[in-house]
C-alpha cells in the first residue's frame, strides 16, 4: 500500500472552534480515505490521474471537516484478486472504512462486496450495470452513468440524426464491461429496427484488430460501434485510421475516457468519429469551473476523466461526512441517499433505491485539427443527457 497524506488546516481552538462542526471539535483523529486503483501495471494511467483528482479534492475541500484528511492509495495492479486482498488488509490492519475509485468494473464488483461485508462505504464510477443492479448493496454508490445510460444517450440521438443508418457491426471486449455494453446496444438496435450484422469479441490482452476491422468493412455495415475501453480502444482506433475505415462507415465509441485518449490518438485519428464521455473539461457548470480552477492551479493542465471522477467521488465522501456530522459509514450512507447537489455535470442526484447518481452523459464528435481553438480542443459537444433504468425495472433490491 502506497500512502500519501494531505492535511487540512483545522485552525486553533481559541480562534476557530465556533466555525467547526461539532464532531470535528470532539474528534481530532484524521478522516481516512482510501482510493483503490491501478497505480501500476497495464492500467497505471488511470491511477496516475485518479491520484491527481483526489489530491485536488483534498485541496478544494480545505478546512471543511475541521480536521486532517488522511488520503491513502491502494494499488490494485489492475487485478481484482489483488484489489480484494489489499482492501481486506486495509480493513483488518488500519480499520479502513471509506473507499473510492476503481477504474475497472471487475475490480469494483469484487471489492464492493468486501466493503459491504465490513460495514464500510464505497463510491465508484465504473460502468457495469450490476454495480447498481443485481449486485447492489447498501454500502456502494456510483457516480457516472452505467453502460445502460451510456449506450442509450449515445446511440439513440445518433440513430435519430442519421436515418440512413440501417446496419451495425460491433467490436466488443469479452469481459464484464464489454458484455454489458453489447447487451444494451443490442436492445437499442432491436427497438430502433437497426440490423446487427455481426460482432467480433476480443480479449483484454488483444493488440491486433486488423481481422476484426476487416470483418466490419466486409459486413456492409453503415456504422461500427466500438464496445470496449482503455488501451484496446486506442489500438483499435489507430488501426481503423490506417485502414481508412472512417471513410467507409461511421465510427461510434460508446465509452471513451476523454482528454487523455484524445491526446494519445491525435485529431487526425479522432476527427469525425463519435464518442460517449462521462466528463469533458469545458463543461459550463459552476462546480466544473471551480474544479478546473483548482486542478489547473495545482497541476498546470486541464483535467482528464479519471481526475474528474475521483475528484467528484472524494468530494461526495467528504461532504457526506460533514453533513452527517460523523465518519461512521452508516451515517455517511444515510447522508448520501437521495442527496441532490451541484456536480461537475450540473444538477446531480443520488437515487436512494439503488445508490446510482443521476447525471448527464455527453455525446461528442471529434474535430479537425485545423478547427481546434487550443491544444486540448479535440471535440464538440453534440448533446448532454441522462438515461437510467427505472425503479420498476431495476434489478437492485435495496428497498
Amino acid at each position: 500500500m502506497d500512502r500519501r497524506s494531505f492535511l487540512t488546516v483545522a485552525g486553533s481552538a481559541a480562534t476557530g472552534s465556533l466555525m467547526l462542526p461539532r464532531f470535528a471539535i470532539a474528534q481530532t483523529r484524521p478522516f481516512n480515505y482510501y482510493s483503490v486503483n491501478a497505480f501500476s501495471g497495464n492500467f497505471a494511467t488511470s491511477g496516475k490521474y485518479s491520484d491527481l483528482g483526489v489530491r485536488a479534492a483534498v485541496t478544494a475541500f480545505g478546512n471543511g471537516l475541521g480536521r486532517p484528511i488522511d488520503y491513502r492509495k491502494i494499488d490494485s495492479e489492475g487485478n481484482p484478486a489483488i484489489a480484494v486482498r489489499k482492501v481486506q488488509q486495509a480493513i483488518d490492519q488500519d480499520k479502513a472504512r471509506h473507499f473510492g475509485s476503481a477504474a475497472l468494473s471487475n475490480e469494483a464488483l469484487a471489492i464492493m462486496k468486501e466493503i459491504d461485508k465490513n460495514k464500510g462505504v464505497y463510491i465508484t464510477y465504473v460502468g457495469a450495470d450490476e454495480v447498481t443492479g443485481k449486485d447492489c448493496n447498501r454500502s456502494t454508490f456510483r457516480w457516472g452513468l452505467p453502460t445502460y445510460g451510456a449506450v442509450n444517450t449515445v446511440m439513440r440521438p445518433l440513430i435519430q440524426q442519421n436515418p440512413k443508418w440501417k446496419k451495425v457491426y460491433t467490436i466488443t471486449g469479452q469481459y464484464v464491461f464489454g458484455e454489458a455494453l453489447l447487451r444494451n446496444a443490442k436492445a437499442v438496435m432491436q427497438e430502433t429496427k437497426l440490423e446487427h450484422v455481426g460482432n467480433s469479441y476480443h480479449s483484454l490482452a488483444e493488440k491486433e484488430f486488423s481481422g476484426y476491422l476487416g470483418n466490419a468493412m466486409g459486413s456492409g455495415a453503415d456504422v461500427l460501434v466500438v464496445l470496449n475501453f482503455g488501451a484496446n480502444t486506442l489500438d483499435l482506433l489507430r488501426q481503423a485510421a490506417t485502414f481508412g475505415l472512417k471513410q467507409r462507415m461511421a465510427v461510434v465509441v460508446v465509452w471513451f475516457s476523454g482528454l487523455d485518449t484524445f491526446q494519445a490518438l491525435g485529431a487526425d485519428v479522432t476527427d469525425g468519429m463519435y464518442f460517449g464521455l462521462q466528463y469533458w473539461h469545458t463543461l459550463d457548470t459552476p462546480a466544473n469551473k471551480d474544479f478546473v480552477r483548482v486542478y489547473k492551479g495545482e497541476f498546470k493542465e486541464n483535467p482528464r476523466f479519471y481526475s474528474a471522477a475521483d475528484y467528484q467521488v472524494a468530494t461526495l465522501m467528504f461532504d457526506a461526512a460533514k453533513r452527517a456530522g460523523s465518519d461512521e459509514p452508516a451515517a455517511i450512507v444515510k447522508a448520501l441517499e437521495g442527496y441532490s447537489y451541484q456536480g461537475l455535470t450540473g444538477d446531480e442526484q443520488i437515487r436512494p433505491f439503488d445508490h446510482q447518481v443521476s447525471k448527464n452523459y455527453l455525446l461528442v464528435r471529434g474535430k479537425k485539427k485545423a478547427a481546434m481553438k487550443d491544444a486540448d480542443d479535440y471535440a464538440d459537444i453534440l448533446s448532454s443527457s441522462r438515461a437510467l433504468v427505472p425503479q420498476a425495472e431495476s434489478d437492485c433490491k435495496l428497498v
